[in-house]
């Protein structure tokens, strides 16, 4: 349930419902209902504490009943927002400004040359591109050729070979994530016949001359099988090309390692770097950021008798690692809460002998890449990023002057920000920031200069009306929390602007400044857009993770609310102008907000949310969830869980703000039941006679892979939706 920057949500009108002519009441009067859900009691028993759900036939979808109900509530979400004043001229705004920009993504660097996923201004998804030393570009993949069913299909992963000939590349439909692995020939551009299902986290690891990957894949699916096996047991292989699949040999697999790891969910993988004599196994519980590491020489991993040696476990705190010959860099929280980096041998590794090669400092680091001329890493603080250096031999980092103060930080869905290649000099670095459109910068080493590598073409508008400021505000126990606040220059300071504040706060992922086009419209109208950044993110570092999950995750709740107080208090807006969003495990911050202070957001927006943590524990994705929500098999634990979980903290008779969700049919991290369960109980149980909507994209998932006009069109809908509710001129629907 990691998040994708995306822009939306939801407000209210306070008099809705209170009198025949509000304008909430106008609209609903001339169309019809939602559909209403049928009420099927299930009561559990936890530990002594008896939770009743109303709604749990619906954990049984797909069947008839279900996907009518989500069709209708669809349909009735679509008809409402359709009728707003405005929404129209908004959508063509966003869908004119969003069109203007182009989009590069997951990097990679290979043979000497670029790999990357590139969306041309003005199209609908990411096509797989080449560009050669001297920058041509040659498209390898359009997936507009490849839907299927009626639905689109998009790139979900690539990895090119060592010496960048050929590039394995996988295909989902309609957002499932559902991936299938294929093999193009850069030179002829001519597809292999390799193809490989059941490939979702496939982690594609070259073997050095080409002939032969390592990759993950899932195991095939039974109709018995529950929704908690489907990422279990899972297996790397070691693909030959051309050989049948099916008859891949197993290299590790999750059921049986050869080494001991404990986890409710198991993720493993192999890598194989340029230049290095030794392979990895990497382990991870599926939402940890720390990885457990094990080493072995590469000529045995392809002879096909590792014998593997540990290299860190979970508790040495490893999130980051840079491979150069025969050395492994490692980005570590132990000891240090805001990272430093250690270096051992991987033929005899030592972690506990480590030695430092970058100490803690105090910006937070946040990444690191190996070249052939050196160590690069990226640090932060607060919401501005700084690169280094550590050349080869050199006692101590250089810093490397950036353009513009900005975000080294992963692009929306793709890796890292800082690309390297362990057998060339250099490195590629990703920068944008709230007001500045995103550039990739090329280091050359020798020259020891920054330039802009032009696979990006430049942004045809002048943003120097905008503006960022960076803020704080006080949580309940008196930590000073980071709050990101963007507008126009001239945007009336009269304490009713209308605002859109976000969160996430899980997973210690930051949400670092990032330009999205789409919100220049919602800016252009005077509205403000603002960024708490919560405990259990990374902004501040690992204690700042710890200090938002399990036990600690109220924390992230009342960040949330405390960063909304500020915004009135500070005189950008009022309670009536307000509004709160919260995306996939943002469900949790935004649920937990507009249940504990319904009376401070006039609206809010749940996208595709996760509003039911004691019941998701039983989804696909549930098991890897443990380690950063907790289970519900734990005594200890469930109380947490209990008080995180939204949707069962809604009460009847409470008067709750308009509140809109969104869900993908296809979505395989937050299970389209979720939202559509907590759409039912706050339909049920409000009373402010505020509208509750469910949107529902049935050509799509968690969002990842959706086309450009998707986005679009849900902004525009979020956006008029919550200017309705604010009570705005020219969005007022009438009879």
């Amino acid at each position: 349930m990691r998040p994708v920057r995306a822009l939306p949500f939801v407000m209210s009108v306070a008099a809705f419902g209170a009198m025949a002519s509000s304008v909430g009441q106008a609209l609903a009067v001339a169309l019809p209902h939602p559909p209403v859900a049928k009420v099927a009691p299930v009561t559990d028993d936890y530990f002594g504490t008896k939770i009743t759900d109303p709604y749990r036939w619906m954990e049984s979808e797909p069947k008839p009943q279900f996907q009518a109900y989500l069709h209708g509530q669809d349909d009735y979400a679509r008809a409402v927002l359709a009728k707003i004043p405005g929404r129209d001229a908004l959508a063509r705004d966003i869908g004119a400004v969003s069109g203007l920009v182009a989009r590069v993504r997951t990097v990679e660097l290979a043979g000497g040359r670029l790999f990357y996923l590139k969306r041309e201004a003005g199209a609908q998804i990411d096509r797989l591109v080449v560009a050669d030393a001297a920058g041509h570009e040659t498209v390898l993949v359009d997936p507009a050729t490849l839907g299927a069913g009626g639905k689109h299909a998009e790139i979900d992963q690539f990895a090119p070979s060592q010496d960048g000939s050929l590039v394995a590349y996988g295909v989902s439909i309609g957002g499932s994530e559902n991936s299938t692995l294929h093999v193009i020939d850069v030179a002829t551009r001519q597809t292999r016949p390799d193809t490989i299902d059941r490939a979702q986290f496939g982690n594609v690891s070259w073997a050095p001359d080409g002939g032969s990957f390592f990759f993950t894949r899932l195991p095939a699916s039974s109709a018995t099988a529950k929704p908690v096996d489907q990422y279990a047991h899972q297996i790397v292989y070691r693909h030959v090309l051309g050989q049948d699949p099916a008859q891949d040999a197993s290299v590790l697999e999750a059921d049986h390692l050869p080494f001991a790891y404990q986890a409710a969910a198991v993720f493993p993988s192999i890598v194989v770097v340029p230049g290095s004599d030794f392979a990895l196994a990497g382990i991870a519980d599926g939402v940890s950021p720390e990885i457990t590491l094990y080493v072995a020489p590469l000529a045995d991993l392809l002879a096909g008798h590792p014998a593997w040696k540990q290299l860190a476990s979970a508790s040495d705190g490893v999130t980051g690692l840079a491979v150069r010959g025969s050395r492994i860099d490692l980005l570590t929280h132990k000891d240090a809460p805001r990272f430093r980096i250690v270096e051992t041998s991987l033929a005899a590794p030592d972690i506990a002998h480590a030695r430092e090669v970058v100490a803690q400092r105090d910006g937070v680091l946040t990444g690191l890449g190996a070249a052939k001329d050196g160590l690069y890493f990226a640090s932060r603080d607060g919401a501005t990023f700084s690169l280094h250096r550590l050349a080869e031999g050199a006692a101590r980092p250089d810093d490397i002057a950036l353009p513009f103060a900005g975000t080294i930080a992963p692009d929306e869905e793709g890796p890292g920000g800082l690309v390297t290649d362990p057998v060339r000099p250099g490195a590629l670095v990703s920068l944008e920031s709230w007001v500045r459109p995103h550039q990739w910068l090329r280091y050359d080493a020798a020259a020891g200069t920054l330039s802009d590598t032009h696979i990006l073409p430049p942004f045809p508008r002048d943003l120097g009306a905008y503006q960022s400021v960076e803020s704080f505000a006080t949580a309940p126990d008196g930590t000073r929390i980071p709050l990101s606040i963007v507008s126009r220059r001239d945007t009336p300071h009269d304490g009713r602007r209308p605002t859109y504040l976000v969160g996430y706060g899980s997973y210690g992922i930051s949400y670092d400044p990032s330009f999205n086009p789409a919100f220049l419209p919602w800016l252009d109208r005077g509205g403000i857009y603002a960024v708490a950044h919560v405990r259990g993110g990374g902004e501040e570092g690992q204690a700042w993770h710890d200090a938002g999950k399990i036990a600690t995750k109220q924390n992230t709740i009342h960040d949330f609310i405390a960063a909304g107080e500020a915004l009135i208090a500070q005189g950008y807006t009022d309670k009536a102008h307000l509004g709160g969003e919260g995306t996939s495990a943002g469900g949790i911050l935004i649920g937990g907000a507009i249940t504990q202070r319904p009376d401070l957001f006039r609206a809010a927006l749940i996208r595709v949310g996760a509003t039911n943590t004691i019941r998701e524990q039983f989804t696909a994705g549930g098991p890897a969830n443990i380690p950063e929500f907790g289970t519900v098999t734990d005594r200890a634990q469930f109380p947490s869980m209990r008080a995180m979980d939204a949707y069962n903290n809604v009460r009847k008779g409470v008067a709750y703000p308009a509140v809109l969700l969104t869900g993908g049919a296809d979505d395989p991290r937050v299970t389209v039941w979720i939202p559509a369960k907590m759409t039912a109980r706050l339909q049920a149980d409000s009373t402010s006679h505020r509208p509750v909507l469910l949107r529902v994209e049935f050509d799509a998932g968690h969002g990842i892979g959706s086309t450009r006009k998707q986005r679009d069109d849900e902004t525009a809908d979020e956006f008029a939706f919550l200017l309705w509710q604010f009570g705005e001129k020219g969005f007022q629907p009438v009879r």
